[in-house]
Order: structure tokens, then sequence, then C-alpha cells
């Protein structure tokens, strides 16, 4: 079956199945074009929450289809490939998160939503890349544990002064692959391009960017900043969105390694299976449901 008669047929399913497809901006570009919504996760998380169709497409990985049954308990959320992971969730378990809030007296915790449903269930407070200054600021309490990224928990003490904020020691392998010599290169290349990237690349990276935001960041600097290239710092995916939206500018990846294996492994017959059989069916027991809501709620309080 042709890309298009697939996508005819999704169309089809989607109305009769009265669902919505939300996709992550890493998404191959054939998952994001068909797509009713394209964001990161705080806009995924955003629209997850506001959403009335009855069934949920989550194109990501399981942690966000994870954060769209939070929100969504009494609709059916579906992860069109069931082994779409993100290593960095898998970072921190309950238990070990449950030992490291015991050593710390219980001090405030806060979550990257790129965590599992159990592991949110035991926080005060989710953030995203978008909002995670924002959140830690708006805490009163000048202690913090933050999980799992180090690297996006360096740069927001980096932001923020007065507060002890306490490292996992997780990461992005994706984020991880975007060298310093990477962007130097790229920029000896196109010396005009401003440099974007992600905070959880490294330090050293985050250094010599221009800009360093969330993917919705990302997407807002490229069509407001009045130059014509830019070099992108995070996973290449991003890049059909910008070309898409900004035909008349350049966009040229940081480093052709950032690419995540678990965000291409949805495809758009994948999406069609999901839809024919509503499987696979992402479910959180109702006491973790309940638990990691007030978590994700909190933060879309503040933001």
């Amino acid at each position: 079956m042709k890309a298009k008669e697939i996508t005819e047929k999704i169309k089809e399913l989607k109305e009769k199945r009265k669902a919505v497809i939300l996709a992550h901006n890493y998404q191959r570009g054939e998952i994001q074009d068909i797509a009713d919504y394209v964001g990161d996760s705080l806009g995924l998380s955003q629209e997850a929450a506001k959403t009335e169709a009855e069934v949920i497409i989550f194109c990501g990985v399981h942690f966000m289809a994870e954060t769209a049954a939070i929100l969504n308990p009494d609709k059916i959320v579906i992860l069109p490939d069931i082994d779409a992971g993100c290593p960095m969730a898998e970072m921190v378990t309950p238990e070990d998160l449950k030992e490291r809030q015991r050593e710390l007296n219980h001090v405030t915790t806060v979550a990257y939503v790129n965590t599992t449903a159990a592991t949110k269930a035991l926080v005060d407070v989710c953030c995203t890349s978008a909002n995670a200054v924002k959140v830690v600021k708006s805490l009163s309490d000048e202690e913090i544990l933050f999980v799992p990224d180090k690297y996006l928990g360096l740069f927001i003490t980096s932001k923020i002064s007065g507060k002890k904020i306490h490292l996992w020691n997780g990461f992005c392998p994706t984020h991880v692959r975007v060298t310093k010599e990477d962007v130097l290169k790229q920029k000896e290349k196109y010396p005009e391009a401003k440099v974007i990237v992600h905070p959880e690349c490294l330090p050293e990276v985050i250094e010599v960017a221009d800009e360093v935001g969330s993917t919705g960041s990302i997407v807002r600097y490229a069509r407001e900043n009045p130059a014509k290239e830019f070099i992108i710092g995070t996973e290449i995916g991003i890049l059909h969105r910008l070309k898409k939206e900004n035909p008349e500018k350049e966009f040229y990846p940081a480093s052709k390694n950032a690419i995540c294996p678990n965000m291409k492994k949805i495809t758009l017959e994948k999406v069609l299976f999901s839809l024919e059989d509503l499987k696979p069916q992402i479910t959180i027991p109702p006491d973790i449901q309940k638990k990691a809501l007030k978590s994700i709620e909190r933060m879309l309080e503040i933001v």
C-alpha cells in the first residue's frame, strides 16, 4: 500500500474513531504531516489535557503517551509502537528515587516530564524543558531534587540563584552526541547562521549557542529571528517542521548523529494499525494516575 493510500485510510478511520493524532517534533516527517497537533512536551501535554476526542493516538515515546493517559483517564490512549521508549526516563526508578528522597530528608522533588508515570507519582511537580526554569523559580523551597536530566538541571542552576539543586545522574543519549566541535565545524561552514540548541545538550555546547530552548522555543526563534540560516542542536526530526514552516530559510543539523531511534519507530503503517485495532493501549493504575496527575496539574497551573 502506498503512503498516500495509507494517509487516506488514516483520515477515514480517525473520523470514525473520533480520534486525534498528536505528534512530537522529533517524529518522522510523514507522521508530523498527518498529525492534528505537532509540538514539544509542554504543548502536547496541554493539548492532551484539553482534547475532546475519544481516542488519542500519541506519536512520540512511552512517557509522553503515559502523560496523556494520566491527564485523560477516561479516554483511550494509543502508542502505535509500544517499544518506543526513552532511555533517560528509565534512568530513574521509583525505588532509587525513594531512597534518594530519604537521604535528602524529603526535599521538594521536581521531575522532568521525561519520566515514567510511577516516578511522576512520587514527585511534587513536573516540568518540561520549556518551563523548567519558571517551575523551579516558582518554588519557595531553597533545596530541590531535580530528576533525571543532569544537563537540564545544570542549565536551570545557571539561571537561578539562591537554591541548592541536587542533580540526578541522568541524560539524553541523543543530545549528548552533539559536541562543541560539531557546532563549531558547522559554524565555520555557515558563519552567518544562528546556533539554537536544546538544554539537554552538554554545557560546552550551550556555551557556543546563540539561543537555548525547548523544541517549541526553537520553532518560535527560527520563525521570529530575521536570520536566514540556523544551526539546530537537537534531534534532527525537528528540521522537517522548521523547513516546512520557514521555506525561505535554511536549517542545518548541529550533528547528523542526533537521531533518537525510539522517536523513529512509529510509521504510517503503525498509525493505521493502531486506529484499526485500537492497540496498543496505554493504561495507568488508578493509584499512580491520581498521584502523578497532581504533579502534572501543578506544572500546568504554574505555566
